[in-house]
């Protein structure tokens, strides 16, 4: 069964280095550039896996986490950002309320998003 994983970010560059990366893997990659867009498609193809943008136009990545989680229960999100720092107190709320997420460091390489992407979905 081919596993599916879902890029929501605002940044082109990052949804086309996320497709480069996995364009060898027996993985489909949609993407969204918006908090509204990314959970239409999660709600219509049901990812295993959604990598996260925090920093958007319109519904930021929390508030996108948050439908998700709530329309996708259970799916594995990953949080991309370089400023985290920036969102500390909405991501440890995040976690007090029972959202289960990661959050990596932009920029990616292709290795590490490899490496993530084989770790969760090759469970």
């Amino acid at each position: 069964m081919t596993k599916k994983a879902l890029i929501i970010d605002d940044a082109e560059g990052i949804r086309d280095a996320f497709i480069l990366s996995l364009s060898k893997d027996d993985i489909e990659v949609d993407t969204a550039s918006t908090g509204d867009e990314g959970l239409e498609k999660a709600l219509k193809n049901k990812p295993d896996l959604i990598f996260l943008d925090l920093t958007m136009p319109g519904m930021n990545g929390i508030e996108t986490m948050r439908k998700l989680l709530q329309s996708c229960p259970g799916v594995n999100i990953y949080i991309m950002t370089a400023f985290h720092q920036n969102y500390t107190p909405e991501l440890d709320k995040a976690r007090a309320d029972g959202l289960v997420f990661e959050l990596c460091h932009k920029p990616m390489g292709a290795d590490q998003i490899r490496q993530i992407v084989n770790s969760i979905l090759d469970e």
